[in-house]
C-alpha cells in the first residue's frame, strides 16, 4: 500500500487498516535491524507491518516508521524520540510510559491508544486520538494546531474526542482548531495553552489549570469548568452556552466573560 493511500485512509478517519502487501516483521527481525543500524544512521521501518508485536522497551530513537502499521502493538516504555510516524497506524497500541519527544505524528491514526504517562513533549501532533488515554501524559510544547496549508484535502486537525487526559500536562502547547469534545481534562495543566477555535464541547475541565490559556472563539458548549483556574485566560468570542461550574472557577483577570 502506498504512502498516498495511507494518507487518504487517515483523512477519512478509517478504522483499522489492513496491512495487505506490507512486509510482516517479527520482534527478532526488528531488534536485529536495530542492532545492525550504524549509530549515525537512521533505521528505516517505513511501510512495515509490526501490528500486534511485543516491542516493550525497544529503542527506536530517530527511526523512520512512516506508514507503518502498529495496531495493537505493545510499546510500553519504548523510546520513539524524534521518530517519523507520519501516516502510521497505532490504533489500540499500548504506549504506556513511552517516550515520543520531538516525534512527528502527522495524520497518524491512534484511536484507543494507551498513552498513560507517555512523554510527547515537543512533538508535531496532527492525529486521530479518539477515545485514547493520555492520563498523566506530558504533552508540553506540542504543536497540535490544525494544518491550514492542506485545506483542499479537508481540515487536517487533531481529533481527541471522548478521550481521557486527567492529570496530563499540556502547558505551552498549541491545540488551535483541535476537536477535543467530550474528553476529560479534569485536573489537567493547560497553562498558556493555545486553544483558539478549539472544540471543547461537553469536555470536563474540573479543577483544570487554564492560567493564561488562549480560548478565543473556542466552543465550550456544555463544558464543565467546576473549580477550573481561568486566571488571565482569554475567552473572547467563546461559545459558553450550557457551560457549568463558572461560579466556582477562578476568574481573576479572565477576559471575554460577561
Amino acid at each position: 500500500m502506498t504512502t498516498l493511500a495511507f494518507a487518504l485512509f487517515a483523512l477519512v478517519g478509517c478504522s483499522k487498516v489492513e496491512a495487505e502487501g506490507l512486509e510482516r516483521m517479527t520482534r527478532d527481525a526488528v531488534t536485529a535491524a536495530l542492532s545492525g543500524t550504524p549509530r549515525s544512521g537512521k533505521l528505516d521501518l517505513s511501510a512495515k507491518d509490526l501490528s500486534g508485536l511485543d516491542l516493550n522497551g525497544v529503542d527506536f530513537r530517530g527511526a523512520n516508521l512512516s506508514a507503518a502499521v502498529l495496531n495493537d502493538t505493545r510499546l510500553r516504555q519504548a523510546t520513539l524520540d524524534r521518530c517519523n510516524l507520519t501516516v502510521s497506524f497505532l490504533e489500540g497500541a499500548d504506549l504506556t510510559g513511552a517516550l515520543l519527544r520531538n516525534a512527528t505524528l502527522f495524520s497518524t491514526q491512534m484511536a484507543r491508544a494507551n498513552l498513560r504517562d507517555a512523554d510527547l513533549s515537543g512533538a508535531r501532533l496532527v492525529a486521530d486520538l479518539r477515545k485514547a488515554d493520555l492520563s498523566n501524559a506530558k504533552i508540553t510544547r506540542v504543536d497540535a494546531a490544525a494544518d491550514m496549508r492542506n485545506q483542499s484535502m479537508g481540515l487536517m486537525q487533531t481529533r481527541f474526542v471522548g478521550g481521557i487526559a486527567t492529570g496530563a500536562d499540556l502547558s505551552g502547547s498549541d491545540f488551535s482548531r483541535a476537536d477535543l469534545s467530550f474528553s476529560d481534562f479534569s485536573s489537567a495543566k493547560l497553562v498558556g495553552t493555545k486553544l483558539v477555535r478549539a472544540d471543547l464541547s461537553g469536555a470536563k475541565l474540573r479543577g483544570a489549570d487554564l492560567t493564561g490559556a488562549d480560548l478565543r472563539e473556542a466552543q465550550l458548549i456544555d463544558a464543565d469548568l467546576d473549580h477550573a483556574n481561568l486566571t488571565d485566560a482569554d475567552l473572547s468570542g467563546a461559545e459558553m452556552r450550557g457551560a457549568t461550574g463558572l461560579q466556582t472557577a477562578v476568574t481573576v483577570r479572565t477576559r471575554g466573560l460577561q
